[in-house]
């Protein structure tokens, strides 16, 4: 069953929907869309169990992909362009796989359409471990957060789902769901191996991230024909966060090509 997703919109012209990676929000990515939206309207939602969109118990990407075309039917957008990092890469590529008929292209940071090990469980187990109900301070969490993670681990960026309600810390992720649904988050559905997007999509890797290698290059460019690889210096698996102006030189020039060539 599809979730109704939270979102924000800036800007007008042509739709733009970017969908964030685990552990994040729409909000995660307003500095690029702030950016965007000088051409664009961007749509900023917040995925099933993050920021201010509800819960739900599973988390597959066929599912994932169909929140995003309901809201994109719901908003009556016209053949958005969908940018996806991660986990939102993950759903950008299922959408476009599934519906190719609803977008116009797709844009997909840092991932591609395989498996990886789960190197995320660490962080979901280390949140659920920390104890909010005895801590006053965000400070507090976040030493005891840290305290259970690795020392590069990104402990702001977790600390970013840590919200205060009634004088009362939480998490707005669902962090339960996310544990058990953690196999289906670090894979990429079979069902949709043998299938194609045909349309124009852009892959954007961070140079020193090891999320996209050759064996994912051939995998992309078998299900994405018509893929742009790109490669950014000095950029990890955050390149929003890296990097931000050269993510943005790059998501601009593709915008620009994509919707010139776009059919009306």
């Amino acid at each position: 069953m599809a979730v109704r997703l939270a979102f924000e919109v800036l800007g007008m012209g042509p739709p733009v929907v970017i969908l964030h990676g685990l552990f994040g929000a729409g909000s995660s990515w307003k500095r690029l869309a702030q950016s965007l939206s000088a051409s664009h309207s961007v749509y900023l939602p917040d995925a099933r169990n993050h920021g201010a969109s509800p819960w739900a118990e599973s988390m597959s990407y066929p599912e994932m992909a169909q929140d995003v075309l309901d809201l994109i039917e719901r908003e009556q957008l016209e053949h958005p362009f969908v940018i996806g990092h991660s986990m939102g890469g993950k759903t950008a590529m299922a959408l476009a796989l599934l519906h190719p008929e609803a977008i116009d292209g797709v844009a997909v940071v840092d991932i591609a359409p395989m498996h990886y090990a789960g190197q995320f469980a660490s962080h979901v187990a280390a949140m659920r471990g920390v104890d909010l109900a005895g801590a006053e301070h965000r400070r507090k969490i976040r030493q005891m957060l840290a305290s259970r993670l690795e020392g590069d681990a990104p402990v702001d960026f977790l600390m970013q789902n840590l919200r205060r309600q009634n004088d009362c810390f939480d998490w707005r992720l669902n962090l339960m769901a996310t544990a058990v649904c953690m196999p289906d988050l670090c894979g990429f559905p079979e069902a949709l191996h043998g299938r194609r997007y045909e349309g124009p999509a852009l892959f954007v890797s961070g140079g020193e991230s090891d999320y996209v290698g050759n064996e994912a290059h051939a995998r992309i460019l078998r299900m994405f024909p018509h893929a742009q690889l790109q490669s950014i210096a000095e950029a990890g698996h955050w390149v929003h966060a890296d990097q931000p102006d050269a993510l943005l030189c790059a998501l601009h020039e593709w915008l620009s090509d994509a919707v010139a060539s776009a059919p009306r």
